[in-house]
């Protein structure tokens, strides 16, 4: 028997790159501490000695304008930006190159997340560092967050505590009637909640419109 060879050489596989990025994905509800992830995430990357950038989106002006923060105050310059296309346009391409490390904070919020995920970690060997909300407040896939996570290293899901009864909160509870489902905001707007309370609090709002629309 002829053993088959493969006429697809490694160097052709890897695209004659001489190293791959990585992509790895925070997600969680409000308040979980993804943020804090993702800063310290950073951090440590800078502290051995990596090029680090970190990006939001332009429409995420809650704490401040030039800065990722957190919900308890700690803070990382970023660049702030409409779209991920962007990046290496504003940053220019001899500063890009020297980029090792990118962070992405409320990537949810990006349309061009997948794109930028796929360009900056398949051919540009960058580590990709994004954190966001997996689910709105209805519990549905959230822009395209959960759309990068074929393409990551690592996943990791945190969780929050129920603003109700102290326990484990994995949803985002909206404390307004606002339907739109990007709605950028604090505590002022959402809670994180257990299983248990959305499922009472979504009752609760039914049985109140069954009610008025009766009257």
């Amino acid at each position: 028997m002829t053993a088959f060879k493969s006429s697809v050489s490694l160097s052709s596989i890897n695209g004659g790159h001489a190293k791959a990025g990585e992509v790895h994905v925070i997600i969680g509800p409000m308040f979980a501490g993804k943020t804090t992830g993702l800063l310290r995430r950073i951090k440590s990357e800078s502290s051995s000695g990596r090029t680090v950038a970190m990006i939001k989106s332009s429409k995420d002006t809650r704490y401040a304008k030039d800065s990722v923060v957190t919900h308890d105050g700690l803070k990382f310059p970023c660049w702030a930006l409409p779209d991920l296309a962007s990046f290496q346009h504003k940053l220019g391409d001899v500063e890009y190159q020297k980029i090792d490390v990118i962070g992405i904070d409320e990537a949810q919020i990006f349309e061009d997340l997948y794109d930028f995920c796929c360009k900056a970690a398949d051919h540009d060997g960058k580590t990709i560092i994004v954190a966001g909300l997996d689910g709105d407040y209805m519990r549905r896939s959230f822009g395209s967050m959960l759309d990068v996570i074929p393409l990551a290293d690592t996943v990791t899901k945190l969780t929050a505590r129920c603003e109700l009864c102290g326990g484990r909160a994995f949803f985002t509870w909206r404390k307004t009637s606002e339907t739109k489902t990007e709605l950028i905001g604090g505590s002022d707007l959402y809670m994180p909640v257990c299983r248990q309370h959305y499922v009472s609090g979504e009752s609760a709002i039914e049985s109140t419109r069954t009610v008025l629309e009766s009257l």
